[in-house]
């Protein structure tokens, strides 16, 4: 088991190579810290920039292993990673940040809702769906609209269905491939919110400004931060952020998805147990950026301050858009991030730019 606070020198352990592990590893560089990445795929963009790369699937005992003998401490870049794994982890005495509670909550939504809504924290309404008599029976309770989502899987608008009317039922049941599901109450709601959040080895909470969030099909298009909200609005998502971390004993970033309703309170959509996309704005528009944050959460050292130093949308690029990197290189006002992603499929994000604009009126 790590001695906290991890010096500089140290190797940090990430599970998975996409993009939130190779922002990580580049943030754990100018900490002074080494990554090694265990992922199954050699050529993934976290590899190409870390220390060390362990190629293995994440139920690897093998490669766990040597993970956990190279690392003071382990964390991971997206909720798919098998939670065995980092139980399997725990068992070598790795230290494991965020723990396996958070990851194990957020990989089942009708777990995610139960446990929010135990934990005092608000949603909309929903259902646990086994078999369509379920879902007739959530019909008739909540009425219809109803939004079918699988319990386990599923990203970016995927495993989702929408039961529009009743005779609906089957074929939406059918589209998510039959598997156990979660029914969910559409939200009155006149906006997406989302709170980046992150929480130390001690307790301390930082909380970054609210933002704004617009989806296209399923998938984040853009953010825009810090959002225009009132001081009721910052203070209930901060309120709900900081009980959220605290339920789960959290270490490390947290993204929180909220639905703004019409009559201006929160609703929590779901979580995130990692850094976030909605969190990409602060790498040009915060003093401490998000995965800077993460890994000075995970390494038991200080947080950083969380303010915004400018106005920042965010805006991904999806598959072929990536193609025009020029422009977003050229704006003295953006600021390009891509991915290295060697194949841009229609809307796989492929990178993101952050336009600036000073803060003031």
């Amino acid at each position: 088991m790590a001695d906290f606070p991890v010096p500089p020198g140290a190797t940090i352990g990430i599970l998975g190579g996409g993009q939130l592990g190779r922002m990580l590893a580049m943030a754990a560089a100018r900490l002074g810290f080494d990554t090694a990445i265990l992922t199954p795929e050699a050529d993934s963009p976290a590899v190409r920039v870390a220390s060390r790369a362990i190629i293995a699937a994440y139920d690897d005992k093998a490669a766990l292993e040597a993970l956990a003998a190279c690392a003071a401490v382990i964390t991971f870049e997206f909720e798919n990673v098998p939670a065995a794994a980092l139980e399997t982890l725990a068992g070598l005495g790795a230290a494991i940040a965020p723990g396996t509670r958070a990851l194990a909550i957020a990989q089942d939504r009708l777990e995610e809702k139960t446990f929010l809504n135990g934990a005092g924290l608000p949603t909309v309404a929903f259902a646990a769906i086994d078999g369509l008599e379920d879902l007739q029976r959530a019909l008739r309770a909540m009425g219809a609209p109803l939004l079918l989502k699988t319990r386990r899987g599923g990203y970016d608008g995927k495993g989702q269905s929408w039961v529009m009317r009743p005779d609906d039922a089957e074929a939406a049941f059918d589209e998510i491939g039959r598997r156990p599901a979660i029914a969910e109450a559409p939200a009155d709601f006149r906006r997406e919110l989302a709170v980046i959040a992150a929480r130390g080895r001690d307790g301390e909470i930082a909380v970054y400004p609210l933002t704004e969030s617009h989806h296209e099909n399923g998938v984040l298009r853009r953010t825009s931060a810090p959002a225009a909200a009132s001081p009721r609005a910052l203070a209930e998502a901060e309120r709900l952020a900081a009980l959220l971390l605290a339920a789960v004993d959290y270490v490390g970033v947290i993204g929180v998805e909220l639905f703004e309703r019409d009559d201006g309170a929160l609703l929590v959509n779901e979580f995130a147990p990692r850094v976030h996309n909605t969190g990409h704005w602060t790498l040009d528009g915060c003093e401490v950026d998000q995965f800077e944050q993460h890994i000075r959460a995970i390494a038991g050292w200080p947080l950083g301050p969380t303010a915004a130093l400018a106005r920042v949308e965010m805006t991904n690029l999806l598959g072929g858009e990536v193609e025009a990197w020029r422009r977003g290189a050229r704006g003295p006002e953006t600021r390009l991030w891509l991915y290295g992603k060697r194949e841009p499929r229609p809307g796989r994000k492929m990178g993101h730019v952050n336009r600036l604009r000073r803060l003031g009126p």
